[in-house]
């Protein structure tokens, strides 16, 4: 945990060496990118819940869940990093619910990707069974157990955190996960679990992704369904690996600052924070919205239709 708190002061430290314009300078770099990722996701989760074609396919309520946990843990990250440049410290009860917040919706994505890959499985190499198997019903249990899986890792973290006295409820440090990690089994924990998920998350796209490439060879199967299917299994991995990168980001800091001086820190500290926290987070609404054949006319119906220069945009055919 030292290393990653003193990794926070470095960069803010630098921030504060730059002065008030710096400050605000390196903010905006943010925190425009920031609200622009939720404008669009904003979007494609008003356009998944617009049409019965969206409320009624497995795949299209799944996304909907890996959505709205991106976009949860984008607000929860960009706010951390606000706080932490202009140098607030929260007390712990507030900082511990900000983290077990983010720490449900981060476990969220991964495991919603394991369900997509292996609803694309099932439609490759069962096309016959797919409408019995991948119900609504049973897509909606699967989301279930996926949120009662991840509210249980946070359970388990907040018994953890209870277990440990605090003498003073303001934090001395800024608010992170590792600043939740206040002793040494917290972080075992934090670690067997962060590796339990994504390694068994792994393992799932990777065998999904092998499933589809053998039933590709079938004569059976239909080949274009195949090829598409085994793009968006490659795309889950991709995500699947940026996810971890994330995982990883107050280590990389850490890594960095002790060769550079501050103000190189700080500015490779925002494209680290924009390319493996931001961006990611952003993915899965460019990866779909321009993918799927269903839902591109819908998003940019609705992205495009309010702004006054595509005032016209209704001339191109392209209805809600």
């Amino acid at each position: 945990m030292a290393y990653t708190n003193q990794s926070q002061m470095n960069i803010t430290d630098g921030l504060q060496y730059q002065g008030l314009l710096g400050l605000v300078l390196f903010s905006t770099v943010t925190t425009v990118p920031c609200c622009v990722f939720l404008f669009i996701n904003g979007t494609m989760l008003f356009t998944l819940r617009s049409k019965p074609v969206f409320r009624e396919t497995s795949r299209h309520i799944l996304l909907y869940n890996l959505l709205l946990a991106d976009t949860v843990v984008l607000v929860q990250s960009q706010a951390l990093y606000l706080l932490s440049v202009c140098r607030i410290r929260l007390t712990y009860p507030v900082c511990g619910v900000l983290i077990m917040l983010t720490s449900l919706t981060t476990s969220i994505s991964p495991l919603t990707l394991v369900l997509m890959s292996l609803e694309r499985y099932v439609a490759v190499c069962y096309p016959l069974r797919h409408a019995t198997i991948i119900t609504i019903r049973n897509t909606e249990v699967a989301i279930i157990v996926v949120w009662a899986f991840s509210s249980l890792n946070v359970l388990t973290k907040v018994v953890l955190l209870l277990q440990f006295p605090l003498e003073d409820q303001q934090m001395k440090d800024f608010c992170g996960k590792e600043s939740m990690l206040l002793d040494p089994v917290s972080d075992l924990y934090e670690k067997a679990f962060t590796y339990f998920l994504f390694v068994s998350a792994g393992v799932a796209v990777i065998c999904s992704y092998i499933g589809v490439m053998v039933a590709a060879r079938s004569a059976s199967t239909d080949k274009a369904s195949a090829r598409k299917a085994r793009n968006t299994l490659l795309l889950h991995l991709v995500q699947l690996g940026l996810s971890l990168l994330s995982t990883i980001h107050n280590f990389l800091l850490f890594s960095i600052s002790k060769s550079l001086d501050r103000v190189k820190i700080v500015r490779i500290q925002i494209v680290i924070y924009l390319c493996i926290i931001i961006l990611p987070r952003c993915l899965s609404s460019l990866i779909y919205g321009i993918r799927d054949q269903i839902i591109r006319p819908v998003l940019m119906y609705n992205l495009c239709s309010d702004l006054p220069c595509f005032r016209d945009f209704k001339k191109f055919k392209i209805k809600p």
